[in-house]
């Protein structure tokens, strides 16, 4: 059975940082593309960033490139997001996902999640 645990979220002052991880268990991260999503009140789950399983080439959404990275520590099972210089519209609930297969930024293509993690960001 493949549980995501996502956790490191809280609430942080705009221009402050977070990281969050994405633990796994019944499922080696390393050997699949992972991506974030986030999800903010009243509005559709969006993609934030993902990691291929065999080049570990990134990519990240507009909103949030050049402020947060995504990385692996394959030793811990683990994906990290790495969150600078957040902004008040960072804030929502963030997700892991495992790919299953089509285009990396659909939510559609990821079949397993996180139980999502809150991240807010006080003004």
């Amino acid at each position: 059975q493949v549980h995501l645990v996502e956790s490191g979220g809280g609430v942080v002052q705009a221009g402050g940082s977070l990281r969050l991880s994405c633990a796994a268990s019944g499922l080696i991260l390393s050997s699949r593309t992972m991506a974030w999503f986030r999800q903010a009140p009243g509005k559709e789950r969006e993609f934030v960033a993902h990691i291929f399983a065999s080049s570990s080439t990134t990519s990240t959404a507009d909103s949030v490139k050049g402020r947060f990275t995504i990385s692996r520590d394959n030793a811990k099972n683990t994906v990290l997001l790495q969150m600078d210089s957040l902004k008040p519209e960072d804030t929502a609930v963030y997700y892991c996902a495992a790919h299953a297969g089509g285009a990396v930024r659909a939510s559609s293509s990821y079949y397993y999640w996180g139980q999502g993690t809150q991240v807010t960001v006080a003004s």
